[in-house]
């Protein structure tokens, strides 16, 4: 039997009227591609279903072809109230800015996590991906995340984005706030904690690195 991946993308593609986002589209690539190549089965789902937009600025004129060949998966995505942790092995949540608006507040996505997590499957996100983790809890109540080490995009690359004042709250500090023990590496340098089932990374540079782990828990 192969693995099955659930990839959950953004629908979301504005940040302000003149600012644009949706998917970095290498941190959805780059982990599709590595789930493809281990003969994976992938559905990629987000909140609404449909067009999933990509952050333009994502798609650069050197931007290797193997990841631009990922993008018709992101034109026509399952709605994520069609999907069940059940029919999935693991589920994994590229960023992309567009994830700090759509996925914290999220109901269906909360209890996908909260089944993935508490059956012990793997629960992956990178970057901005980890802003699904914010709202998801335990059936006790308790945040998900509280007491686990985890990662994300930082404060201080988000400072350098200069997007910071338009987000509706910081990542690594709300993580902070809900009891999780944040540890990061340097900006824009390739970073993840596992923590049991739970593996997060810090940035589009920390993407391969995390779908690799979950190829190797997998296996």
């Amino acid at each position: 039997m192969s693995k099955k991946v659930l990839m959950v993308v953004t629908n979301h593609e504005k940040i302000t009227d003149e600012q644009p986002t949706g998917i970095w589209l290498s941190e959805f690539g780059e982990a599709y591609n590595e789930f493809k190549q281990h003969g994976y089965e992938v559905t990629v789902a987000s909140p609404q279903g449909g067009q999933a937009p990509v952050d333009p600025g994502s798609v650069s004129e050197d931007e290797p072809q193997e990841i631009l060949d990922t993008k018709p998966h992101l034109e026509n995505t399952t709605p994520i109230a069609s999907v069940e942790a059940e029919e999935f092995d693991a589920i994994f949540l590229p960023g992309g800015h567009g994830t700090m608006f759509d996925f914290p507040d999220n109901e269906k996505l909360q209890k996908l996590l909260r089944n993935f997590y508490e059956a012990d499957k793997i629960v992956a996100a990178v970057c901005h991906g980890p802003a699904g983790l914010v709202g998801a809890t335990r059936s006790n109540g308790e945040p998900l995340v509280k007491g686990k080490r985890v990662n994300a995009f930082t404060d201080a690359e988000e400072v350098e984005t200069t997007l910071d004042k338009h987000m509706p709250f910081l990542l690594e500090s709300k993580l902070n706030e809900l009891g999780a023990t944040f540890v990061s590496g340097p900006n824009w340098s390739t970073h993840y904690e596992i923590d049991g089932n739970l593996i997060t990374g810090q940035n589009p540079q920390s993407t391969e690195a995390v779908a690799k782990e979950v190829v190797k828990q997998l296996s």
